[in-house]
């Protein structure tokens, strides 16, 4: 199962370490311990959260735009059939969706609670797992 220092979990979902804090303090999220021995939130739990968050995003009028073409996020859901493999991914605000084959999400080790980043280019999106 992933897990996530309180620093990652917090530039996943576009917030601050304190902010991801002060979720664990309030019953938001679960406080795990890592193999470093620092503190850290449950991969999944975060998955579920940034779900949540994400289902009513706030109306607001937009002032600036910057396309991105490359999108950290936490996978929050992994449908595999026989061939095909639909992945959904919370970046920010944002979710994106990946098909790829199934091949590719089991080469990618891609489950819940996964990092990952969504490369957009036209009309397809390539998911990949970044470096340490």
């Amino acid at each position: 199962m992933p897990n996530l220092r309180i620093s990652e979990a917090a530039a996943l979902l576009g917030v601050s370490d304190d902010t991801v804090r002060r979720w664990i303090e309030q019953g938001r999220l679960t406080e795990v311990q890592l193999d470093s021995g620092r503190k850290g939130v449950d991969g999944r739990e975060l998955a579920e959260l940034a779900q949540r968050l994400a289902e009513a995003p706030e109306p607001g009028a937009t002032v600036a735009a910057s396309a991105r073409n490359r999108m950290r996020g936490i996978v929050t859901r992994v449908v595999k059939d026989g061939v095909m493999a639909q992945v959904e991914m919370q970046a920010g605000p944002f979710r994106v969706v990946s098909l790829m084959s199934r091949e590719s999400a089991d080469e990618l080790g891609l489950d819940v609670g996964r990092v990952a980043v969504a490369s957009i280019k036209s009309t397809h999106v390539v998911v990949e797992i970044p470096g340490s």
